[in-house]
């Protein structure tokens, strides 16, 4: 696993998180029980502080990285979503930050809040807590209503039970040359729908 000390200060991990060995973790960074840092995720602790808190998860090929001498902080239960960059930001407790979004310097994204996915939150922007924002840059869309966020924290209790699973099965292997008989398919956690089919009823 690629987790590196940078000018002497050494990243923390906590033993019940998961880190997978394809991302890279490196210097002042500290990741907190049950996180999952998923493949080619990059946190680069070389110049601010990186704190990913209790049950946040940060999905493949996303970037998280600081301005020098402030912290970039994703709080307890923060799900951010594949290909997201944080950079200096703060996303607050239950947030979500969809796939491919950027947020910058000095934004802070309020509690329960979501950023749709290909958004961009400008530096110093705060995003009310419990709101949609999405665009380029981000606006508030709206309120969002309570089975939006309960939704939301189904799916990172999913991330959670993931970190689990991964901590107790993952193992290198060499694949199989051909497709076997009544072959599974990965276990369904919680049974949560995406979002849209949850809407269709």
């Amino acid at each position: 696993m690629p987790i590196y000390a940078y000018a002497g200060i050494r990243p923390v991990i906590d033993p019940t998180a998961f880190v997978h060995p394809d991302a890279v973790v490196i210097g002042d960074v500290i990741i907190g029980p049950g996180v999952l840092i998923a493949p080619g995720a990059s946190l680069r602790g070389d110049m601010g502080r990186l704190i990913v808190e209790a049950g946040a998860n940060v999905q493949d090929n996303c970037v998280m990285h600081g301005f020098p001498g402030k912290d970039c902080v994703i709080e307890e239960d923060g799900h951010i979503g594949h290909g997201a960059i944080l950079h200096g930001c703060r996303v607050g407790r239950n947030a979500l930050v969809g796939m491919n979004s950027t947020i910058m310097d000095g934004a802070v994204i309020g509690k329960d809040a979501f950023v749709a996915a290909m958004s961009f939150v400008k530096a110093g922007f705060e995003v009310p807590e419990g709101t949609l924002v999405a665009g380029i840059p981000a606006r508030v869309v709206r309120t969002l209503a309570p089975e939006e966020i309960a939704w939301k924290a189904a799916g990172t209790r999913e991330y959670q039970e993931l970190a689990r699973k991964y901590r107790e099965t993952l193992t290198p292997c060499e694949p199989l040359r051909e497709v076997e008989p009544d072959r599974p398919r990965a276990p369904s956690l919680s049974g949560i729908k995406p979002l849209f089919e949850t809407r269709r009823g």
